[in-house]
């Protein structure tokens, strides 16, 4: 598959981009290029190859929840600029 000069023109108008003509041309030699080195890819033989998403196996590192100390309800409500009933007390934002 080859890509002509008048879709590179057709592109560039849709992409309100203001080519000259060297520069499609320049384009169109370059996307050709860039076509046929992808169509390389389908002279590899992939008849036994599983499909994958990803190239590299990829897994959560999960472990273990661990009940840990923590801050007390003191020592949180001290940063508060205001605080009402153990929790932070903000302006309402409703009208």
């Amino acid at each position: 598959m080859d890509i002509s000069l008048e879709n590179v023109r057709h592109v560039a108008k849709l992409s309100r981009l203001n080519l000259t003509s060297a520069e499609e041309e320049l384009m169109t030699e370059q996307l050709n290029a860039i076509l046929h080195y992808a169509e390389k890819l389908n002279e590899l033989e992939t008849d036994e190859v599983e499909p994958t998403t990803h190239v590299l196996h990829v897994s959560n590192v999960m472990r273990e929840d661990e009940a840990r100390p923590s801050l007390t309800l003191e020592q949180v409500m001290r940063n508060a600029p205001e605080e009402e009933d153990g929790q932070f007390k903000v302006p309402a934002i409703l009208e």
